[in-house]
């Protein structure tokens, strides 16, 4: 009889990748779903009651307790843009927060290089206490900025509150560029220096242009602080036609009564900035958010 003999079958083992395996194993709680739709209803509603209000005639929003007007009117937005002084103060408030965006940006940024790429005795404790300086309230050292501010000759003007959100905005700035300066590697700056380019041309033309995610983000948070500011705003300006558009809501309300449709589309107006501002820089805000939390 032939001997006959069977040959070897090799075994084959599959691998399932870890990230599969993890993304099987991985669920996310429902809880957790709730949450955020919870959290945006009651974001939201406000901004639709305010913008539904803003297209009612006055004795409708008294009547009217639907959410979709009757009969709609433009009369509110039309006192607001030409009988009041909501446009001058919108330029206020531009003008206040792109120059306090400017010069948070140009001082932040060296700050942040300088925290993220050099090696100093101290480096840790300095950034800490620049962050603890972020943590103080601000209404617990606002007499002392009124009466420096009075003292200098700096009260009633804008370059008080252009140097106040500064300060108050480059801590922040900081911590966020600094883990964005991070996240570069140190290999570009090399070859950099081996073309013979010096450290300031490498950190302007190479550095930066890549951090340009990471500044955007800082400089829509600083915007928007600025924007949104009450306390600041309401204390170092005493002039009318000088106040930011914050205040201005606040005694355009208490000039005219609670007359809920102009108010309504004055804080509609007032928001536009801030949307278009979001609208065109949503990308770059992300990739900045999230490339600085990579190694923040």
């Amino acid at each position: 009889m032939a001997d006959v003999r069977t040959a070897p079958v090799d075994t084959i083992s599959i691998v399932v990748p870890k990230g599969r395996r993890r993304r099987r194993g991985r669920r996310t709680n429902p809880l957790i779903y709730v949450a955020l739709v919870a959290a945006s209803v009651f974001a939201i509603l406000p901004i639709l009651w305010g913008l539904s209000t803003s297209f009612k005639s006055e004795s409708a929003t008294l009547s009217d307790s639907g959410w979709i007007p009757a009969q709609f009117t433009l009369e509110n937005y039309r006192l607001v843009l030409f009988e009041s002084k909501i446009p001058l103060y919108l330029g206020n408030t531009l003008m206040v927060a792109g120059l306090t965006v400017v010069t948070t940006i140009l001082i932040g940024i060296f700050g942040a290089y300088a925290a993220a790429r050099f090696r100093f005795k101290g480096k840790t404790t300095s950034l800490l206490l620049i962050l603890m300086t972020s943590m103080i309230p601000g209404i617990a050292i606002l007499v002392p900025l009124y009466f420096l501010a009075v003292q200098l000759g700096l009260y009633d003007t804008y370059a008080v509150m252009i140097i106040i959100y500064t300060a108050w905005q480059i801590p922040t700035v900081v911590w966020m560029l600094k883990g964005f300066f991070e996240s570069i590697p140190d290999s570009i700056e090399e070859a950099g220096r081996v073309d013979g380019a010096s450290h300031f041309r490498v950190m302007v033309q190479l550095i930066f242009p890549l951090a340009i995610p990471g500044i955007a983000a800082s400089a829509v948070i600083s915007f928007v602080y600025v924007w949104n500011d009450f306390l600041i705003a309401a204390t170092m300006i005493s002039t009318d036609d000088k106040r930011l558009v914050a205040v201005g809501l606040y005694n355009y309300l208490s000039q005219y009564g609670i007359v809920w449709g102009q108010l309504t589309a004055a804080v509609v107006i007032s928001i536009i900035p801030i949307v278009i501002v979001f609208v065109l820089m949503e990308r770059r805000i992300v990739a900045g958010l999230s490339a600085g939390a990579t190694k923040g």
